[in-house]
């Protein structure tokens, strides 16, 4: 849905929501990543599109204490907008949001702590500007007495993550937008699930009014009616799932019980996390019945890893057999890196170490994605970029990026390593802007 003057992305999210329950085959895609490359393209691709454009980060990502990212949600705020200024993008056009928000990366303290922690993430988000809070309450902690936390405590938690929140916005300068929630859990942990070895069943109606219901009565209890009114998404299961080496597909069929049974009030749509991988079709259906809020992460670094394998490959043939040329090692410095600390792969890929180490390279979890950030393995990133700076040989684009290599001999594509890198991201990003309907010329 394309930008209309005098509205905020906050607005713009509202108006998607309604148009979708009227039964209009609108949504919205969020990029949940906090790759620099991928927040460039998807910026530089609203753009190109005259559309607005929902950037997520999660707690593991971002957070009070740095997350992986080594970003607080302030500073993930400046630096999104330094790209939006970069590519002439209105600031106003770009919905921040904040994934998982709650106790999960202090899950391991006991749950006052943990709750206080997640409860202060919450309001730095919302000081920082963050729009689109998800309230995620759902895990245990250290004391608590159960692996698997009753609904009615897991909506209490939320409802006082909820309640910071909104002590955060009232002390934002009169007129700041107001936050808006989604609430549900039924999803893979932030980072994706340890294994999926079964298309998951989507979330029952029973269970899904039981979450509405108690989530209500919690927000009430609290003196939250006016911020329960501004709940917009509801995180269910959709059926919809990735494992290593395998994608689920949504079934419009298996999950038609749950389209029918939208809640009425309050006026919300269905969220749907783990769509990455999904085929377009898939996507419209998703959109269509409801599940109108696309989560999109793994699949654009997964895309972005196929971009820079695919470059490496074209470096080694063209510029090997050259004196004096050192050739690039992404692959190498990638695995290395992952070896010397498997804290985010090793309780999700095989314990074989010949099936771990394909993996590690071509899982469709993507737990590669951790590790770009590493020094060793952007000086690799940074000599291939430097190696192919001159004109790629058209021939070596034909052979590793065929899509690609139609884009630059119709001049729609500058032979750019960088240019080749964004285009085969703005693939996916194509792919979810029209399941959403696509932007709207003239809007």
């Amino acid at each position: 849905m394309a930008l209309q003057s005098g509205r905020d992305a906050g607005e713009w999210l509202r108006e998607t929501i309604d148009r979708n329950r009227q039964q209009e085959p609108n949504g919205v895609y969020s990029v949940c990543s906090a790759h620099p490359r991928v927040l460039e393209a998807a910026v530089r691709h609203a753009q190109d599109n005259g559309s607005m454009l929902c950037i997520e980060s999660t707690s593991n990502q971002v957070n009070q204490f740095g997350g992986y990212t080594g970003q607080s949600p302030a500073q993930f705020a400046s630096f999104v907008a330094a790209l939006a200024i970069e590519a002439g993008f209105g600031r106003e056009r770009i919905l921040l949001g904040g994934d998982h928000l709650g106790p999960y990366p202090w899950r391991a303290q006991p749950s006052r702590q943990a709750l206080q922690n997640g409860c202060d993430l919450v309001q730095a988000c919302v000081l920082a500007g963050y729009q689109k809070i998800h309230l995620d309450a759902s895990m245990a902690c250290a004391d608590d007495l159960s692996p698997a936390l009753g609904d009615e405590l897991v909506a209490q938690r939320a409802a006082e993550l909820c309640a910071a929140a909104e002590d955060a916005w009232a002390r934002l300068p009169s007129g700041s937008p107001a936050p808006v929630y989604v609430i549900g859990t039924e999803v893979p942990v932030p980072g994706g699930e340890t294994s999926s070895s079964a298309s998951p069943e989507p979330t029952s109606v029973g269970h899904m009014q039981q979450t509405v219901e108690m989530s209500h009565g919690a927000f009430l209890a609290r003196g939250l009616s006016d911020a329960w009114e501004r709940v917009i998404g509801l995180v269910v299961q959709t059926g919809a799932e990735f494992g290593d080496a395998v994608v689920y597909d949504f079934d419009a069929e298996n999950a038609r019980t749950l389209a029918a049974n939208l809640p009425a009030s309050p006026r919300l749509v269905y969220e749907a996390h783990s769509t990455d991988y999904q085929t377009p079709d898939a996507l419209r259906k998703m959109v269509r019945d409801h599940f109108a809020i696309l989560k999109v992460g793994p699949w654009l670094t997964f895309a972005y890893r196929e971009a820079i394998f695919s470059l490496g490959a074209i470096e080694k043939e063209w510029l090997s057999a050259r004196k004096g040329v050192r050739v690039s090692d992404v692959l190498r410095a990638l695995d290395q890196a992952m070896l010397s600390d498997p804290t985010y792969w090793k309780a999700y890929y095989p314990a074989d170490e010949q099936e771990a180490r394909f993996a590690r390279r071509y899982s469709f979890s993507d737990r590669c994605r951790y590790y770009w950030p590493e020094a060793s393995v952007q000086n690799e990133v940074d000599l291939l970029m430097t190696n192919l700076s001159g004109e790629i040989p058209l021939a070596l684009i034909s052979q590793y990026l065929p899509q690609q290599y139609e884009a630059v001999r119709e001049r729609r594509l500058p032979n750019r390593p960088a240019s080749l890198i964004e285009s085969r991201l703005r693939l996916v990003l194509d792919t979810y802007l029209n399941a959403c309907g696509g932007p709207e010329r003239g809007a």
